[in-house]
């Protein structure tokens, strides 16, 4: 078993939960501590009771947020109760009440706090249930969700101890970075972008954990990179994550087995993948009428509106063939669902009012048999 793998996959592993998987990976870190070292450039966090990988990517992108969390202010909320817990000492105990005063005090000076608000309730609740999930806290008494459905519900916690390995470690002061740009410029700073470690840790993280690389330019310093070095490139990742590397003019990408996968995937046995397939499939057949055409870089750049008419043609032709949630989901949401999963798995870029279609979206496509029926007649 691959268990370089299995630290992509989770979060982290605690010794106290899960001891088989911590054995089990601790066992096998000097066979991958040298490529997440050398050529990731990420720091494994080890400690007689948590083991942790950074995943640092080389580049912010969409769907790297949490996805419990729906607002800006989850975030806000999650670092100051992350500054409450740093005062606790391990296996201490807090009341809700108190946490709610605290992120009420440091928060007052930077947005509104209004506990009797159902919506600022719901975003602490969320916060709560997710640092639970990862166990940073314990719930003794009580329910975190109480809070949601009313103001002044108590709730008794035990700070674990692993809120303290959250946070990323950073070895310059970040007081002010003012945007997500000021921590891609700190990691590969200009006078290295071209040369070096750093583009060595850009390339491999960029195929580690996201869907594909791309490049512009012929001449892209790490497009170079990866093309001068593609035989290696292919040769550690496979070793250490499995899968294939596959590179065109303009994009590169891991490409896993079918019956050897791990993560998230696409496409994958659920109805939503099924959809985008048969998107990809129309925006291939549309390419080959010549009604679409590849720019220099290999994108396909087209307004939202001819984008959204591509989606909705599938729907008018497909809708009976789908399962009742997507046979009822109303127009617009139906196509901002569809536009969302494209652009996590990076097959597309949304920029205004036009819309950027990856390579990536000409490699995999979906039919149905020919005896399927799935037109629709409301539209």
């Amino acid at each position: 078993m691959n268990e370089l793998r299995t630290l992509f996959e989770k979060f982290w592993i605690c010794r106290d939960t899960d001891k088989e998987s911590y054995y089990r990976v601790k066992r096998d870190i000097p066979q991958f501590q040298r490529f997440v070292r050398e050529q990731l450039g990420w720091k494994l966090v080890h400690t007689e009771n948590l083991l942790k990988l950074e995943k640092r990517p080389a580049h912010a992108e969409p769907f790297m947020g949490i996805g419990e969390f729906t607002e800006i202010r989850d975030y806000c909320i999650l670092c100051v109760v992350l500054m409450y817990l740093e005062d606790k000492e391990e296996q201490e105990q807090f009341l809700l009440s108190e946490l709610i005063d605290y992120v009420e005090t440091q928060l007052k000076d930077y947005m509104e706090v209004d506990w009797t608000s159902f919506t600022q309730r719901k975003s602490l609740v969320r916060v709560l249930q997710y640092m639970e999930r990862l166990q940073m806290l314990r719930v003794y008494e009580g329910q975190s969700e109480a809070f949601g459905m009313e103001a002044g519900q108590e709730v008794l916690y035990e700070n674990t101890g692993y809120s303290r390995y959250f946070a990323t470690s950073f070895p310059m002061d970040i007081s002010g970075y003012q945007s997500w740009k000021d921590f891609e410029t700190t990691d590969f700073e200009e006078v290295q972008e071209d040369r070096g470690a750093a583009r060595i840790n850009r390339v491999y993280r960029q195929l580690a954990v996201c869907p594909a690389m791309y490049w512009e330019e012929s001449d892209d310093a790490d497009a170079r990179y990866l093309k001068n070095q593609r035989q290696w490139v292919a040769k550690y990742l496979r070793e250490n994550l499995g899968g294939q590397l596959d590179i065109y003019k303009n994009t590169a990408c891991l490409t896993l087995d079918e019956d050897d996968c791990y993560g998230s995937v696409h496409p994958r046995n659920a109805m939503l993948p099924e959809v985008v397939l048969l998107v990809c499939s129309s925006i291939q057949d549309e390419l080959a009428a010549g009604s679409l055409k590849k720019s220099d870089n290999e994108c396909i750049y087209v307004d939202r509106y001819e984008f959204e008419h591509i989606i909705l043609s599938c729907r008018k032709k497909w809708l009976f063939a789908w399962s009742k949630e997507f046979r009822e989901m109303e127009k617009t949401k139906f196509v901002e669902t569809v536009k969302e999963y494209m652009k996590n798995w990076q097959m597309i870029r949304c920029e205004d009012e036009r819309i950027v279609i990856y390579p990536v979206a000409g490699r995999v496509s979906g039919v149905y048999p020919s005896d399927v029926n799935g037109g629709a007649k409301d539209d």
